[in-house]
């Protein structure tokens, strides 16, 4: 699995068209040893040869490789419009500034969208807060590619702090925003729902309102996952301060680690059985894994939209 460590020398002194580039084409190479390897066709710009499809489209050097039928695919061709949207509040900085859940977000999202138009298919990009601040139409242009990408440059280079969320109006909006039917892929760490029943109901509602109007949705749910899931610190005082609110906890670790242990736990669950409930696919995104996993959730709700 790829590492997030062979890209943090990037992050910023590099643009993300070459991170992306970067991680996707070793993605492709490591599907050809894994059980993904039927997806990676996908990325040679072929298609699978359908009876009634033009002949003059087959490619007979890829038919003498591998004895099966493929047609290449043209530039008009889009088959899916997906919509990018990304949690841009102050818990996204979190853990650090050298490597936090928001440039994760970042460059999970630009991977895929080189990924996207390696395939020809459409994307646009939603940023929010406590409310949408950027929302652009699924496009597959380069000229779109590259307008994408510096607006996402632009976001890792403005930290912001007592930024607060709200995600279910910032999808209530893309609701209403999105006119074709679309993939809409959710960064978030969805910590505003915990411990808030009002929130969870709120966040489902929007998520319904994508659901009624046709689209499918994925959720990253990304975390620092030995930091905010098994609150692995050491055994000592530490002020905890919310980086949304400023406000400010003093406890000592080995005082309230199970009970916070025991909550994430419970909240984890209740937002995986509720997703499932609503057929929307729910993916662990931890920030020390890479992207692979990132990029096979993608290819894997892909492969079921057709």
């Amino acid at each position: 699995m790829t590492s997030t460590k062979g890209y943090e020398n990037l992050q910023l002194t590099a643009n993300l068209e070459l991170l992306a580039r970067q991680v996707v084409e070793g993605f492709i190479t490591g599907l050809h040893k894994s059980p993904f390897h039927g997806f990676s066709v996908e990325f040679a710009e072929h298609r699978l040869y359908n009876t009634g499809d033009s002949v003059k489209n087959i490619d007979w050097k890829l038919f003498a490789k591998t004895d099966k039928l493929f047609s290449k695919r043209y530039e008009e061709e889009t088959n899916l419009r997906c919509q990018f949207v990304i949690d841009t509040s102050s818990s996204m900085y979190f853990p650090d500034d050298n490597y936090n859940k928001l440039t994760f977000s970042i460059q999970s999202t630009a991977a895929l969208m080189y990924l996207l138009k390696k395939q020809r298919d459409a994307f646009g990009l939603s940023l929010f807060t406590d409310q949408l601040t950027l929302n652009t139409a699924a496009k597959s242009t380069n000229t779109h590619q590259k307008y994408l990408f510096s607006q996402l440059e632009l976001v890792l280079q403005s930290q912001k702090l007592n930024v607060q969320t709200n995600l279910a109006l910032a999808l209530h909006q893309i609701a209403e925003l999105i006119h074709k039917r679309s993939l809409v892929v959710v960064f978030s760490d969805m910590m505003q729902t915990v411990h808030d029943e009002d929130k969870i109901s709120a966040l489902f509602s929007a998520l319904q309102h994508l659901k009624f109007n046709k689209h499918e949705v994925v959720i990253f749910n990304v975390t620092d996952k030995d930091k905010e899931v098994t609150f692995n610190f050491a055994n000592r005082p530490y002020q905890f301060v919310d980086m949304e609110t400023g406000a400010v906890l003093k406890a000592h670790t080995s005082k309230v680690k199970q009970a916070y242990l025991d909550e994430m736990a419970s909240y984890r669950q209740q937002l995986t059985l509720k997703c499932a409930q609503y057929k929307i696919d729910l993916v662990d995104a931890d920030i020390k894994e890479g992207f692979d996993h990132i990029l096979q959730g993608y290819l894997i709700k892909r492969q079921k939209m057709g």
